[in-house]
């Protein structure tokens, strides 16, 4: 997506890094640019907000369930398995 209009960061770059934005796990030069970005470009601060709503929708209506206590091992495992895999 482009708004056709001309920033210093990519519309496709930001959007790419929304969801990581929205989780608070980009460092502070990345959320300046993207900050930056969303003033200036009004599609990609729609689209910002929209996802912004699905993410609160979702945590809303699913962050209660209770996670099976062995999950975070499982999944802790396959992170490490792909990582090792990737690393070969």
């Amino acid at each position: 997506m482009s708004c056709g209009n001309p920033h210093d960061t990519d519309c496709r770059e930001v959007l790419d890094k929304v969801y990581t934005y929205l989780d608070g796990e980009l460092t502070e030069g990345d959320v300046a640019e993207i900050r930056v970005h969303l003033d200036e470009c009004s599609p990609c601060l729609k689209e910002y907000d929209l996802d912004k709503a699905i993410k609160a929708l979702v945590h809303k209506h699913c962050g209660c369930d209770p996670v099976p206590a062995d999950l975070r091992s499982k999944v802790l495992a396959r992170i490490a398995q792909v990582r090792s895999e990737l690393a070969d």
